[in-house]
């Protein structure tokens, strides 16, 4: 028994230790997008990915010595790291970390179901929720992030076309952009951020939006991204392009929230018949119940 429990705890230790790294790292996604975009003509990507901290050592030493199980759980490496870019974690190491949890979450659900009556239904719900539990919450991260920039997209290209028509050049409107929305959309700040550094190492402006469109995978960013390509290839005025995309745009948005409010109604309608309308039966009705039981009673005596 105390061995369970001296291995549940170090779990449990690792497990939280590999969280708040997980999300610290994810801050540096603009340095390590430019390193690897300012070092892709001088160094090998091979010598990027070394770069690893402590926990990443441990999370790839880790998954050496279940090679096979590893492959088996996380797929393609390509497919989780670019799931993983989609939800804002860019790092190598994030891969290998990913990995080691849903190795090592499933152990952890069945050591703690030693500790339940039922060991056998505990320990299969304990394997179910750790192994899909990081993919619930890595699919939750992505929807969170796609939303913060679909919502925040038409805002910030309003104030790109005021910036542009205040007299700055498309570059630095996108730096002053990137400043301003860091507070309503992180997400969004950073990819623009990393749009201007791509920019600044050498890598050309419709190609750096373009891995911004691959990176988030929202709609309106790829119909952005080819908007700009159209109006680069045919000279037009960018910012009156911009103006009327951000108005097709806050049109769109408009109508999604319109149809949320028209599904709202028809959404309250169970809750009112289970939960609503049996209350205020028993309390408009109750005491009437109550008064004819009373007078029942009084008639029949």
């Amino acid at each position: 028994m105390l061995l369970v429990l001296v291995i549940s705890v170090a779990l449990t230790l690792f497990l939280l230790l590999a969280t708040v790294i997980f999300f610290l790292t994810a801050e540096n996604a603009v340095d390590t997008r430019l390193l690897r975009v300012s070092s892709a003509r001088t160094e090998p990507e091979d010598s990027i990915e070394n770069t690893t901290t402590g926990l990443g050592q441990i999370a790839t030493s880790i998954t050496s010595y279940v090679r096979p199980i590893r492959d088996l759980i996380s797929g393609s490496d390509d497919d989780l790291r670019y799931r993983l870019t989609l939800a804002g974690f860019r790092n190598p190491e994030h891969v290998e970390i990913y990995t080691v949890a849903k190795i090592l979450l499933p152990v952890l659900g069945v050591i703690v179901a030693t500790y339940f009556g039922n060991l056998i239904i505990g320990s299969l719900v304990g394997i179910v929720v750790g192994f899909f539990g990081p993919d619930m919450c890595l699919g939750y991260l992505i929807t969170r992030r796609q939303d913060s920039i679909r919502r925040a997209l038409p805002d910030a290209l309003d104030l790109l076309v005021i910036c542009m028509e205040a007299g700055l050049g498309i570059d630095q409107a996108m730096v002053r952009v990137g400043d301003e929305v860091k507070v309503t959309s992180p997400a969004l700040s950073e990819e623009i951020q990393i749009i201007n550094r791509e920019q600044r190492a050498g890598k050309p402006r419709l190609e750096a939006w373009r891995s911004m469109a691959e990176r988030v995978d929202v709609d309106f960013v790829r119909q952005f991204v080819a908007m700009l390509a159209q109006t680069e290839r045919f000279g037009t005025p960018i910012a009156s392009a911009l103006g009327q995309f951000a108005d097709s745009l806050r049109q769109r948005r408009a109508q999604a929230a319109e149809e949320l409010a028209a599904k709202a109604a028809v959404k309250l309608l169970f809750p009112l018949v289970l939960f609503i309308f049996p209350s205020i039966f028993v309390v408009t009705l109750g005491p009437t119940v109550i008064n004819l039981h009373k007078m029942m009673q009084h008639l029949f005596e």
